[in-house]
C-alpha cells in the first residue's frame, strides 16, 4: 500500500546539525522513570551534575577513574525542569563513583554538593577507608561538615 506524502520539509544547516546530534547521543539503557533491578534512581541538582560532568571528563587523567558506564548515564540523564533535578539510574558502583567525584569537587571548591549527596543518598566518599580498589564509599554515612 502506498501512502501519499502529506508534507515535506527542507532542513536548514542548523536543522541538519540538530538531527545529526540527536541521533548520535547515547540512548539510556533503561528509559527515564524505569530503573533496572541493579540500579536505583539518583537525583542531582544542576551544580552536582556540572561537577559530575567535570569528573567524567577527566576519565583518562585520574588514577581512580569514574565507574564504567557513568559517563553514559550522565549523557542520557533526564531533567525534571519543575524541580530542577537530573535523574540518573545508577548501580551501587556508579553511586560510589559519583560520591568520589563530588569529594574531589569538595576538595577543590565547595562542600555543599558532596554534603547534599551524602544527605540525600546516604553515600559519602571516605579516603580513610581506601582499600586501593576504586573509590571507597560508605553507605549510611552522615554528611560532611564544614563550609568553604
Amino acid at each position: 500500500m502506498v501512502f501519499p506524502v502529506r508534507w515535506a520539509a527542507r532542513l536548514t544547516p542548523y536543522g541538519h546539525g540538530t538531527f545529526t546530534y540527536g541521533q548520535s547521543r547515547p540512548r539510556a539503557e533503561h528509559p527515564p522513570g524505569e530503573a533496572g533491578p541493579d540500579r536505583q534512581v539518583v537525583e542531582l541538582i544542576p551544580s552536582q551534575m556540572a561537577a559530575l560532568s567535570v569528573f567524567v571528563g577527566l576519565d583518562g587523567q585520574l588514577r581512580v577513574p569514574p565507574a564504567d558506564g557513568l559517563a553514559e548515564q550522565g549523557h542520557t540523564a533526564s531533567c525534571d525542569h519543575e524541580i530542577k533535578r537530573w535523574r540518573l539510574h545508577l548501580t551501587q558502583e556508579q553511586i560510589a563513583s559519583v560520591a568520589y567525584g563530588l569529594w574531589l569537587h569538595r576538595m577543590t571548591g565547595s562542600v555543599a554538593d558532596a554534603n547534599r549527596f551524602a544527605r540525600e543518598n546516604g553515600v559519602v566518599h571516605s579516603p580513610a577507608r581506601d582499600s586501593g580498589e576504586g573509590p571507597p564509599a560508605v553507605r549510611g554515612g552522615a554528611g560532611v561538615s564544614g563550609r568553604r
